[in-house]
């Protein structure tokens, strides 16, 4: 098995890890058919979204599947006013990955990252290893702190409006 740049990244630094394949959808890449191709119940799957603050430049946050991040909380929470999400086509330049297929760990730079504080409820969650197809399974508490990321109120259900 071809290990991703993340995952090496995790083999440096001794923290367990399991990778997870599954077959890509090239039509549906979101994190509710990421959830159907592996089994898994779509809480522990984490998608990465790469946004830009108007104070910080460019910030990740890491949330739930089933979840929309809330612009205002994450704002608040990474020291901007306001953010948004950086359009797709700038997403590879600045983090060498692509939709379907962004990690939060070996991006071209080390971005301030930020992780919804629901996955302090899990024993484990799944993010991109950094390829479409591939999961990385990690404590969520690892990832934590192998990115120094923050964590906080900063998603909320789809159906939930803020």
């Amino acid at each position: 098995m071809k290990k991703t740049n993340a995952a090496r990244i995790l083999d440096r630094a001794k923290i367990e890890y399991k990778i997870i394949d599954y077959d890509v959808d090239p039509i549906e890449l979101g994190a509710e058919r990421v959830a159907e191709k592996t089994g898994e119940h779509i809480q522990f799957i984490f998608k990465t979204l790469v946004l830009s603050g108007d104070k910080t430049g460019t910030i990740i946050a890491c949330i739930p599947g089933a979840s929309e991040l809330n612009l205002k909380a994450f704002a608040t929470l990474s020291g901007n006013k306001k953010c948004a999400m950086v359009p797709m086509k700038n997403i590879h330049e600045l983090t060498g990955y692509i939709r379907g297929g962004c990690s939060p760990l070996g991006m071209k730079k080390d971005f301030p990252t930020f992780v919804d504080e629901s996955a302090l409820e899990l024993d484990y969650i799944f993010i991109s290893a950094g390829i479409r197809g591939k999961q990385l399974q990690l404590n969520p508490q690892s990832l934590i702190k192998l990115t120094k990321a923050r964590t906080g109120n900063i998603s909320h259900l789809k159906s939930q409006k803020v």
